[in-house]
């Protein structure tokens, strides 16, 4: 179920991602603060991910980051070819090639794609090495601390790459770039730590109910 979870939340936040950017009207440094819609959701596959890291280990919560990679590439595959094939009448009437194009459509360009698996990779990988290598250290203590502190790693990878690649394909304006990465950085560190009392109730849960409580000690720490 909470592989399950994990997939479903890449999948609804990156389409989220290329739907809408958001305005908060608020300003820090001079930066106007502006996020991609898929910065409400994506937070929660980190906490997801810790919770797979902290109960099974790093070797299982691999599989699942490599799961939620092909369900990332198969969606994008599946808005591409829906872009290219022809459009009934009445819909392009009624909706449009553009409105496809400019929202559902950008899910499919080369510049999104990139940028969202690019950065999905360095940042879930980066987030679950430290919380592996961090509960070895520290004998399963405060992990609350472990949690945080793998997220501001692992976040700050995903939100440079994912905005940089995207900026650079021309899917985001350059004028975007701060206001993203500042906004979407903060507001992701934030919601994570919002979320550590169900990261808690999760991780005790599932200990108790599979009986399980993987330390990661003198294994590799591979891609594959």
């Amino acid at each position: 179920m909470v592989a399950v979870t994990y997939v479903a939340v890449l999948i609804v936040s990156n389409i989220a991602s290329s739907a809408k950017i958001v305005d908060t009207g608020i300003t820090l440094f001079t930066v106007p603060l502006a996020f991609d819609g898929g910065t409400l959701l994506f937070p929660l596959a980190y906490v997801l991910g810790d919770v797979l890291t902290e109960v099974y280990g790093f070797n299982v919560s691999r599989r699942v980051i490599w799961t939620g990679f092909a369900a990332l590439a198969l969606t994008a595959l599946v808005f591409f070819v829906l872009k290219i094939l022809p459009p009934e009448t009445s819909w392009e009437n009624r909706t449009g090639s553009t409105a496809y194009n400019n929202i559902l459509g950008g899910m499919s360009s080369g510049g999104i794609v990139l940028a969202s698996l690019a950065a999905y990779l360095a940042g879930e990988f980066s987030n679950s090495v430290v919380l592996s290598k961090l509960k070895v250290k520290m004998k399963g203590r405060l992990l609350w601390v472990r949690t945080i502190g793998s997220t501001l790693v692992g976040e700050l990878l995903d939100t440079l790459i994912f905005v940089l690649v995207a900026s650079a394909a021309g899917v985001f304006g350059w004028g975007l770039f701060w206001s993203l990465v500042l906004t979407n950085y903060i507001l992701k560190c934030c919601i994570e730590a919002v979320m550590t009392p169900f990261t808690y109730w999760a991780c005790r849960f599932l200990k108790r109910k599979e009986g399980i409580d993987v330390y990661d000690v003198g294994i590799k720490y591979t891609l594959i």
